[in-house]
């Protein structure tokens, strides 16, 4: 099922960047209700404006953050991040694993020794072999995308 475009450039732009809110209706404060400039979807806009209402004005960490449609904890997660990076800190990080951690040289260089000796070997069979020597799991389609990487670089 291919994935339509939003016809609100803001909402393409907002997921482009990763900071569309997923529950703008769990905004309550009354600025977002009320103003044009606030808008609930904007994700670094309503963290930005959930730690400066309890920074500047004063509120009560756990009133500010129910207004904003967060947890206490998130509340603290999202003035850390403020306090350390800036409105950069807002705006949410990619989950999960950065690189191919599991797949690294040693495992990598015994991979193509693998196929070298034997160039028929499955991704499936690969990642049997890499648990037998190495006791780690790793899927096979990771192997099939690291010998990929590894093809490009030698292009």
């Amino acid at each position: 099922m291919a994935k339509t475009k939003p016809s609100d450039p803001k909402i393409a732009s907002l997921l482009q960047e990763g900071s569309l809110n997923p529950h703008p209706e769990e905004v309550a404060d009354p600025l977002f209700a009320s103003s044009d400039f606030f808008d609930s979807r904007d994700l670094v806009q309503v963290k930005y404006e959930m730690v400066r209402r309890v920074r500047i004005d004063g509120e009560p960490v756990s009133q500010s953050a129910a207004a904003f449609g967060f947890s206490r904890p998130s509340f603290y997660q999202a003035q850390a991040a403020l306090e350390r990076e800036g409105l950069p800190g807002l705006v949410p990080k990619k989950r999960g694993p950065r690189r191919a951690h599991k797949l690294g040289k040693e495992v990598m260089d015994f991979i193509q020794e693998q196929l070298s000796a034997d160039s028929s070997l499955s991704a499936s069979e690969l990642t049997q072999q890499v648990q037998q020597r190495f006791e780690i799991q790793v899927h096979p389609r990771s192997v099939e995308r690291a010998l990929a990487r590894h093809k490009k670089k030698q292009c």
